[in-house]
């Protein structure tokens, strides 16, 4: 008999109660925060976390940024759309427009327990609307939370927290994998003065979006690039050819670059970078640029209040160009080694993924 089997065999053997959601869980919203707002508080190397309100990234500031926005507990959230960030915190936070959810009463349930329970549940009060699943407060509200002894709730916690942890050490694995798939890179990609050398400008096609964080749909059809790690989705495109994409300015500068070949939507203080000469491979760009173009630019970026990129220094970036034959070859190995760090049917994300299921 398991450790959990035993204390609800001694403590409820004949069952638990259960709550609505009103009586036992206490909503907040704290900062009415926009996205860009959030995004321009991200410091490298804060300790703060920053909860977005339409994906969970992994953002942090500190408390000196942070200022009056600083929140403090413990505490969860839920995006006003399905799908969007659910995360757990102990402690200090930025919160944007999304849902806080915490115990009412620690002596009778556990926030984590809560944490746990409700992002099993959240189909059960997030409804269909003609643009997105939405929260429902009502439904919430009068959601039926069983509620065990404070010890099986602790019991349950660990059980599941065991699993989180296992895929967090999982995660550094990669992570470490990932540092070794960039020092390859970046030998493959040092070459001697024997290589041509071409100014960007004379290679692609460089202009901007159009579009705001604000025109996202967490539903769209297509990719939505903005200044951040991870695209979000639009139900419109701007462009429709293959590109790299870089940030513009914000923390992304010089660390945010994207691959795509088809439609997609743009931010506009994000640069797309589209080859038109017959003598770059554009896959092999996308690598280069990832390797080569952070050093030039943190000596050549403009350092205001914030960080950015005039088109100037993107003109002229020089890139490395040999032949198509050996730019075929290294596109070869890096996407390889780059599959191992990131496909989810091979390798460490597909061990992460089957634990996550588990």
């Amino acid at each position: 008999m398991s450790r959990l089997e035993e204390l609800i065999q001694e403590l409820c053997p004949n069952g638990v109660s259960f709550y609505p959601a009103e009586d036992i869980v206490k909503l907040n919203n704290y900062h009415q925060l926009g996205a860009d707002e959030l995004e321009n508080l991200i410091v490298d190397g804060g300790d703060v976390p920053l909860l977005p309100s339409s994906r969970n990234y992994n953002w942090f500031t500190t408390k000196e940024v942070a200022g009056d926005l600083l929140c403090y507990g413990e505490v969860f959230t839920m995006g006003r759309a399905r799908h969007a960030n659910t995360k757990y915190v102990k402690g200090y936070f930025v919160s944007a427009n999304n849902i806080i959810i915490e115990s009412n009463d620690k002596t009778v349930v556990s926030t984590r327990f809560l944490y746990h329970y409700l992002t099993s549940k959240i189909s059960d009060f997030y409804v269909e609307t003609s643009t997105y699943p939405k929260f429902d407060n009502k439904l919430f509200n009068t959601l039926k939370i069983p509620v065990p002894p404070l010890e099986v709730q602790d019991e349950i916690v660990r059980i599941l927290d065991n699993f989180t942890e296992l895929t967090t050490e999982l995660t550094a694995e990669l992570t470490a994998r990932k540092k070794q798939y960039e020092y390859y890179r970046d030998t493959l990609l040092t070459f001697e003065d024997s290589v041509e050398f071409i100014d960007l400008e004379n290679l692609c096609d460089i202009c901007t979006g159009s579009s705001n964080t604000s025109d996202s749909n967490d539903d769209g059809e297509y990719p939505f690039f903005v200044r951040s790690p991870e695209p979000l989705k639009k139900n419109t495109f701007e462009f429709d050819d293959e590109a790299i994409i870089t940030a513009g300015d914000g923390v992304g500068v010089g660390k945010v670059f994207h691959y795509i070949n088809g439609k997609y939507a743009l931010h506009q203080r994000a640069y797309r970078i589209h080859p038109i000469s017959s003598k770059i491979n554009g896959r092999y760009l996308f690598h280069y640029f990832r390797a080569v173009f952070p050093k030039y630019i943190n000596k050549k970026m403009y350092e205001g209040s914030v960080p950015s990129i005039r088109r100037p220094m993107l003109n002229e970036f020089l890139v490395a160009v040999p032949s198509l034959i050996v730019q075929k070859r290294i596109v070869d190995i890096l996407d390889n080694f780059e599959a191992i760090c990131s496909d989810l049917s091979i390798g460490l994300p597909a061990e992460i993924e089957a634990r996550q299921k588990q």
